[in-house]
């Protein structure tokens, strides 16, 4: 685990200082697993390619060095625990609607010492309707449609800024159709870019959508709406 996570990061171009703490966060998100579903991939091999190095290779995409990042829907923390003990200057909250995850996530930033980490439980549409144009960045490794991901964090995010959608690189027929929601909620297709996880053939996909103008306020809406009727 030790030996494929250190070489993974030196191919992403990344230093190897904080693969301590990312293996201790791997240890105790595999002993928290068995009392509580947080990852269906339980292999450890598998939690450092599919969880830690591909959310470590946002950091060789964007610059996130001194930035203020939302995760939207983290989950068992990623993309943002990776990112935040990877690049410490982030300031980085951790969002997800289960409490009991954000427990866990309390409970790793506490063991490793994390600092600047905010661990909030809260359902994304409730949070961003507070916290608009709060973050330099979103991020997002969530499963949902990209329309209904971009109507809960582009609020999130400051004109200039970015929402990261990490999808497969079947995205395409997702992307186009929520070209029309990116617009109206004052978002830009930048650029996408495909990227091998390290030591694997999984090849994976980060959309870059730009900030240009602010979001209309009446977004977002309640998530019955934004499920029912997308934009």
């Amino acid at each position: 685990m030790e030996a494929h996570l250190r070489k993974g990061l030196a191919e992403l171009g990344l230093g190897d200082d904080a693969a301590p703490s990312l293996l201790r966060f791997g240890e105790l998100l595999l002993e928290k697993n068995k009392v509580m579903n947080l990852t269906a991939i339980t292999d450890p091999e598998d939690v450092v390619s599919l969880h830690f190095l591909d959310s470590a290779a946002l950091l060789t995409l964007a610059d996130l060095k001194n930035k203020t990042v939302v995760d939207v829907g983290t989950g068992a923390g990623f993309p943002g625990m990776p990112l935040k003990i990877l690049e410490p200057s982030i300031r980085m909250t951790l969002l997800d609607s289960l409490g009991k995850r954000i427990t866990f996530l309390q409970e790793v930033c506490n063991e490793l010492g994390l600092q600047n980490v905010q661990c909030v439980h809260a359902r994304a549409e409730e949070f961003a309707a507070e916290h608009r144009q709060s973050f330099d960045f979103a991020v997002s490794r969530a499963v949902a449609n990209l329309s209904v991901l971009c109507e809960l964090c582009l609020p999130l995010v400051k004109a200039g800024g970015y929402f990261l959608s990490m999808k497969s690189v079947e995205s395409d027929e997702e992307l186009e159709s929520a070209k029309k929601a990116i617009k109206i909620l004052g978002g830009q297709v930048e650029r996408t870019a495909d990227y091998q996880i390290p030591g694997t053939e999984v090849v994976h996909r980060v959309i870059f959508i730009k900030k240009i103008a602010e979001t209309p306020k009446k977004y977002p809406r309640p998530f019955a709406k934004i499920k029912k009727n997308p934009l």
